[in-house]
């Protein structure tokens, strides 16, 4: 497993990087939520009232920030998060 801290402009995310048997389980968190990989469910964080958005095809925690995000919970919709908007720009809002 990989922890690495990533400084964005509004604080420093941690990254987690977890090697699966066919493709890395990526999530990185910020303050007041995450960004995930397609490994993780956009419903359960829905019903768990997590700030949560998605992003697919990504292999490390590089790729995730760059990503288009594809899916966002409730939580962070009220937020302002948005699909269409890269990883880090998500993020960013979640601090």
């Amino acid at each position: 497993m990989i922890i690495e801290q990533i400084p964005l402009e509004n604080g420093t995310a941690i990254g987690l990087k977890l090697e699966m048997q066919n493709a890395p389980l990526l999530v990185i968190r910020a303050d007041k939520g995450f960004v995930m990989c397609g490994y993780l469910d956009t419903e359960m964080a829905n019903k768990l009232g997590d700030v949560a958005a998605k992003v697919r095809g990504v292999n490390d925690l590089e790729d995730v920030l760059h990503a288009e995000v594809l899916d966002v919970s409730n939580h962070a919709k009220a937020l302002g998060v948005k699909a269409g908007m890269k990883g880090h720009e998500a993020l960013e809002m979640m601090f």
